[in-house]
């Protein structure tokens, strides 16, 4: 046993030689600081992809032959040991020279010490997509909020393009059974005032609360996307407990058309987006994305095509970064 876990500085340089020699196909020196252990595992992105022991030495050359040559954009390489077994945590942006796609990955890389060598035994990869999305979950909640939206009088919506704006609190029901009714509520009211006044700041109308929720709209995307960027800065500075975590999503469309029909599409459309949003993060529809461009101010992380309940076909989504 190690008398506890210490943080390393040589491990994290062993991993980031290993991914080196990945990125440009050095199959040898990948093969070579790969453990001698039956233990070894690899554990890809992709379902298929789980390799263990020698089985992986011999398939892991091969596998390299096939992927493109790739950089990444992370140089952080997050070391610890405990006794003869250590590990290593990288994430970052990885880039393929030859299709110039980028993905984001997170990877963590388990060592053990064998005859005074630090070698990998585990490799375990995965994309950071939020378990809304993939699993097709919805946040609790929209369906209430959705209905109360689509009730608004229609003199609160402007004729025309606007961006619809969706919030709602992350794990409420939890943070109030923790906390109390008296608490909750006081939180809840302080944060609703704060994401009233983002939104006026920003030059949008808040259309609706329920609960923990809000609806607003902005007269263009760059105002929607400022005020959710805003909102997540200031969640993200806050010091006081409990301290809490939104989701934020956006879409933009034809607020008012014949029957008031495209507006509970555009409404119904955010409110889904903002559903499948992981705490902390912003997610926008291409047509928000279309409309600011190349916009220097925003970033955004590859797309995704994901099913939206009650809409027909794929839609396609961005995430912004509003901590870059």
């Amino acid at each position: 046993m190690c008398a506890g876990i210490t943080p390393s500085a040589e491990l994290g340089p062993i991993v980031e030689r290993w991914l080196r020699a990945y990125a440009r196909g050095d199959k040898e020196t990948v093969v070579n600081l790969l453990s001698n252990d039956p233990a070894l595992s690899y554990v890809g992105s992709a379902d298929n992809e789980i390799w263990r022991g020698a089985a992986l030495k011999r398939t892991l050359p091969h596998y390299m032959d096939e992927i493109p040559r790739f950089d990444w954009s992370s140089t952080e390489f997050r070391g610890f040991s405990c006794g003869d077994i250590g590990w290593v945590e990288w994430h970052g942006d990885t880039f393929a020279r030859d299709t110039g796609k980028s993905v984001k990955f997170r990877s963590v890389f388990v060592l053990a010490l064998e005859k005074g060598v630090w070698r990998i035994v585990l490799v375990m990869n995965s994309n950071p997509v939020a378990n809304m999305q993939a699993l097709g979950y919805e946040a609790e909640g929209f369906e209430d909020l959705v209905d109360a939206a689509l009730s608004a009088p229609a003199t609160l919506a402007q004729t025309g393009i606007a961006t619809i704006m969706f919030t709602d609190i992350a794990d409420s029901t939890t943070i109030a059974q923790t906390i109390g009714d008296a608490r909750w509520t006081a939180a809840v009211n302080a944060h609703v005032d704060q994401v009233s006044n983002v939104i006026t700041d920003h030059g949008g109308t808040l259309i609706k609360t329920l609960g923990d929720g809000t609806m607003a709209s902005f007269p263009s995307s760059r105002a929607g996307l400022l005020a959710a960027s805003g909102l997540q800065q200031a969640m993200n500075a806050a010091t006081s407990e409990p301290k809490l975590q939104i989701r934020i999503g956006l879409h933009t469309g034809d607020l008012v058309e014949r029957d008031g029909d495209m507006f509970g599409t555009v409404v119904n459309k955010a409110a889904r987006i903002a559903a499948l949003a992981a705490p902390g993060s912003i997610l926008l529809s291409d047509a928000t994305r279309i409309m600011v461009g190349g916009a220097s101010e925003f970033s955004f992380g590859p797309s995704t095509s994901v099913a939206l309940k009650g809409l027909e076909g794929d839609h396609t989504l961005y995430q912004l970064d509003w901590q870059a």
